[in-house]
């Protein structure tokens, strides 16, 4: 099932997708709180505007280094080899935007970089959560771009500047709540152009052992989400770009991007 948060005449609502009519079905509230009950009323998805489908309460949790591959690739930019744990960062709840929303460069960087990303949505309180359980705390997932100023992020020796500017979290376009996530293949293209080709099997860690291991640490609310890491082939985006992420199954989430 495809959930959708989207604007239409400045009015935020809900919606469940009816594939077959192409129409969201309106709902009194957010689903995640106040469950699935309609309005009665349909619009047709050419009729509305996309918005991040979820904005965490708290915080968006990410996982760096969760692909071999990108671990190779970033050993002489961030150094390091694999992790042996999940490697947890956090990026602030005001860097989310939407589909099609554009994503700012910021003036004092050089190198802002594009990072796909399979996104966990969570949906019921967690803490120390065993790896077992993990996936009953999942409301759903959607599409997420980590983007990264590398210049940044390399110079302070640590993440949370170069990955937390505002527009630095697209995500969307919709939460799928019924998607299987262990061998999903995950695209990025630039100007059409591929850049990053992975597959959700090859992450190093798994989301119910990314769900334990961040549970351990913080109380995970409903409406937080996981980034789970990037495949190979990130690379850097510059003004008038547009970048789409694509995970079959889930959509694709588009953002252009613009200069400060």
């Amino acid at each position: 099932m495809k959930v959708g948060r989207f604007s239409r005449e400045g009015v935020l609502n809900y919606g469940v997708l009816d594939p077959e009519e192409q129409e969201w079905v309106v709902l009194k509230g957010d689903p995640m709180f106040a469950g699935y009950d309609p309005t009665g009323e349909r619009v047709k998805i050419t009729e509305v505007t996309l918005v991040a489908p979820v904005i965490p309460r708290s915080k968006v949790i990410g996982v760096g280094k969760n692909y071999a591959e990108h671990v190779a690739e970033m050993k002489d930019v961030t150094g390091g080899d694999a992790p042996s744990q999940p490697l947890l960062f956090l990026k602030p709840n005001t860097a989310v935007i939407g589909p099609n929303e554009p994503i700012v460069l910021p003036a004092i960087s050089d190198r802002v970089e594009h990072e796909g990303e399979l996104v966990v949505v969570i949906g019921k309180v967690a803490k120390n959560v065993p790896a077992e359980r993990a996936l009953e705390y999942v409301y759903g997932y959607t599409i997420g771009n980590d983007v990264t100023a590398r210049d940044l992020q390399v110079a302070d020796g640590q993440w949370t500047r170069g990955k937390g500017f505002d527009t630095f979290a697209p995500l969307g376009p919709v939460i799928e709540t019924e998607f299987d996530a262990a061998d999903a293949q995950l695209q990025v293209r630039v100007n059409g152009q591929i850049c990053q080709d992975g597959n959700t099997a090859d992450l190093i860690f798994g989301i119910p052992e990314i769900i334990a291991h961040a549970s351990q640490a913080f109380t995970l609310l409903p409406g937080d989400v996981i980034m789970t890491g990037t495949p190979s082939g990130v690379g850097p985006i510059v003004a008038g770009d547009t970048v789409e992420v694509e995970i079959e199954g889930l959509g694709i989430l588009r953002n252009p991007v613009k200069a400060s």
